[in-house]
């Protein structure tokens, strides 16, 4: 009798999961999103930014990490349209806002971004947002308004949660696409600039967990 030697029933080893450093090629993808007086980031003042840095479990699936956020003091020479205002329920001169003038607030925000980025070996954060490059726009005219030397994010690449969303589950306004991804919405908090940010960190998450995985260096 032949001996057939040792039996390899086994199961396959998984496919190890790519790190952040590795996933998105050096981009740590952060989820941002600004509250504004209004929709022209050349003249419209910036008036809350909330960031959402994503991590990985011990799984190798993404989750959202800790938010940071800031209300923003208007910067001299912006606008704000009263329409804006009533839209986001923001009260400018509300006595415990605690606003901070543009260039600290931003480095309030992106203090804790540089240090993800850091953590996980990444190059540079990439903006993950619901129409993003709306997002992105008023961050740059901000860093450039205020002279911030230590921005962290890409200048123009962006993760939009829009397309997202729309391939996903067919839906492209932020309310419906979380709810078709199976979380709660909640109209009231809407429009806050932690709260939108961390329901799109959940959709991101969502959709791009659902993506096949591929191995680290893939």
């Amino acid at each position: 009798m032949i001996d057939p030697g040792p039996a390899s029933s086994a199961a396959p080893a998984a496919p190890v999961p790519a790190t952040l450093a590795t996933r998105f090629r050096g981009y740590l993808p952060v989820v941002v999103d600004v509250e504004t007086g209004g929709f022209d980031w050349n003249k419209h003042a910036l008036l809350e930014i909330a960031v959402q840095p994503i991590e990985l479990d011990a799984d190798g699936r993404l989750v959202p990490g800790e938010v940071a956020s800031a209300h923003v003091v208007p910067a001299a020479g912006t606008l704000i349209d009263p329409k804006s205002l009533e839209v986001t329920g923001i009260d400018i001169d509300h006595p415990f806002r605690g606003a901070k003038p543009e260039r600290q607030a931003l480095e309030a925000v992106f203090a804790p971004v540089r240090e993800a980025v850091k953590r996980h070996g990444c190059q540079r954060a990439i903006l993950v947002g619901h129409n993003a490059h709306f997002d992105l726009n008023f961050l740059n005219a901000a860093v450039a308004r205020s002279g911030h030397k230590r921005n962290p994010f890409h200048p123009f690449s962006v993760f939009d949660t829009v397309t997202l969303a729309g391939v996903a589950y067919g839906q492209t306004v932020l309310a419906r696409a979380v709810q078709a991804a199976g979380f709660v919405w909640n109209g009231e908090e809407a429009h806050s600039a932690v709260y939108d940010t961390e329901r799109t960190a959940e959709l991101f998450c969502k959709i791009v967990n659902a993506w096949p995985a591929r191995g680290a260096g893939g």
